[in-house]
């Protein structure tokens, strides 16, 4: 038998260990002689964790080793086991297996609504029918108007015809999502046929309401339209403890809110110059419904009253660009010059030695190293004044900016832009070539001012637009019909009109 060793600590203070000991000896038997001590000192167990590298521990290795190979030669081989393949479902099953799935509605399902019938139930035909069914619609974010009838039961052919009359008054497209079809279905002559629409009314617009209604046999579309006041909104108060959070509690929308404040930054400091006395004024879009809905839209007027100035702001819109306007009909919009390539610059404004002609001379521009083919865009809003080829510019395009600011883009490879068109800030106008007295691929980039070429790296402009004539009269007179506006959106002088004004 075994038996086993009191565990102990080494000299070394070690960590005690199990050791298996062989019986002792027979004299005259197997382990007499000279292999007697050598199988007694035998470790038939050895800790691979100490002693590493010894005699002892590569033998453990090696066992260990030799159990592991034993283990995975005898490791039994496991067939894989494989499913048969389901049959193919027929169109009936197919059909059936559809109409009992559940799908949302509002993705355009029109199944889930009701089980279908297996090939336990029996059809009862003799058993009376309701002559009329009510039920409520919805037409969805991308659904269609025809598509919301034929989910709710109604035959394509009438769905359609329903839709074109719809779409003789209200472009289908215009009717917004969300909103609720009042449908009533009628008695229809047999089971298999869809129900007829009797009735049928909806919210066509905010204005205008719109039902059918069957007479005769026929439908007929009944127009009605709603009362809506259009006067704006006008909300004031105390900027407090923070200006949007004091708009916010007033009532003003969030969005009006964000551009009110990017309007009064064009004027002031808005981080740094309003005062907790100071007091907003905010003039939206507003319509109110005769039957009580209530729609904000944009903002039209911004105002700030401090202690020692007073802003007011009016939003004009001239030549197809809004601009927010003082009083006095200015208009300001603070700004540089864009950078008018993706590209980094080469060589920069002054004397310089032509890289073409050998000799020095003023570099009236900057260059920009860009790849052949690359977008050029305008650096600001302008009219172009030339577009064409100009000697050693190769392929030039000419801007003229307001307050005798003007700037070139020469070497171009293809020019885009027309002479006489109005361009606005980052619009394309040409691209990347070496046309010209060029060396490269590249854009030069000239900026003028009084018609004297200056610096590119040093512009920072302001342009300022002003109104006069008839413009200014219609802008002072449309300013003078929101400030008449009280609090809440009641007038104290004369009607107001909530459309967005035009220059």
């Amino acid at each position: 038998m075994y038996r086993m060793r009191e565990p102990g600590l080494g000299a070394g203070g070690g960590t005690a260990r199990l050791r298996l000991t062989m019986p002792r000896p027979v004299a005259g038997g197997v382990f007499s002689g000279p292999w007697r001590d050598r199988i007694a000192g035998l470790d038939p167990a050895v800790d691979l964790g100490t002693r590493i590298g010894s005699r002892d521990w590569w033998r453990g290795l090696a066992t260990c080793t030799a159990l592991c190979a034993s283990a995975m030669a005898f490791w039994p081989d496991f067939p894989i086991l494989s499913a048969a393949a389901p049959a193919p479902l027929t169109e009936a099953q197919w059909q059936q297996a559809r109409a009992l799935a559940i799908a949302p509605l509002a993705l355009g399902a029109d199944t889930g609504r009701r089980m279908a019938a297996t090939s336990a139930v029996r059809a009862l035909t003799d058993t009376p029918e309701r002559p009329s069914i009510a039920l409520v619609a919805t037409l969805g974010r991308g659904d269609g108007f025809v598509r919301v009838l034929e989910r709710s039961g109604v035959a394509p052919a009438e769905a359609k015809a329903v839709a074109a009359m719809v779409a003789d008054v209200v472009p289908l497209g215009a009717i917004a999502p969300g909103t609720r079809l009042d449908l009533t279905l009628g008695r229809r002559a047999d089971r298999a046929q869809p129900r007829p629409i009797d009735h049928l009314a909806f919210r066509a617009r905010f204005d205008l309401q719109l039902a059918m209604t069957r007479v005769d046999g026929r439908l007929r579309l009944v127009q009605t339209p709603i009362a809506v006041d259009a006067t704006p909104l006008r909300i004031q108060g105390r900027v407090g403890s923070g200006l949007y959070l004091a708009a916010r509690a007033a009532g003003a929308p969030a969005a009006a809110v964000a551009a009110y404040l990017k309007a009064l930054n064009s004027r002031i400091a808005v981080g740094r110059d309003i005062r907790p006395d100071d007091r907003f004024d905010i003039i939206v879009e507003h319509r109110r419904a005769a039957t009580g809905e209530t729609r904000t839209g944009k903002l039209l007027y911004a105002g700030l009253e401090q202690a020692h100035r007073q802003v007011r702001l009016l939003e004009w819109t001239v030549d197809g660009r809004s601009q927010w306007y003082e009083t006095s009909g200015v208009g300001e919009r603070r700004g540089v010059m864009r950078t008018p390539v993706v590209g980094h610059v080469s060589s920069g404004f002054g004397m310089r030695r032509h890289p073409v002609l050998g000799f020095s001379r003023l570099h009236k521009g900057m260059d920009f190293a860009a790849a052949y083919g690359s977008p050029i865009v305008a650096a600001a809003d302008g009219v172009i004044a030339f577009a064409g080829w100009h000697g050693g510019h190769g392929k030039f395009v000419q801007i003229r900016h307001g307050g005798g600011m003007g700037t070139g883009y020469g070497h171009m490879s293809r020019i885009v832009a027309q002479p006489g068109a109005h361009v606005a800030q980052g619009q394309l106008i040409g691209y990347v070539g070496s046309t010209g007295l060029s060396t490269g691929p590249h854009l030069h980039y000239e900026v003028y001012r009084g018609g004297v070429a200056i610096d590119p790296a040093r512009v920072s402009f302001v342009t300022t637009s002003r109104l006069g004539g008839s413009a200014l009269a219609a802008f002072q007179a449309t300013l003078r019909r929101y400030l008449a506006i009280r609090p809440g959106g009641t007038i104290a002088t004369v009607t107001a009109s909530g459309a967005n004004p035009t220059g």
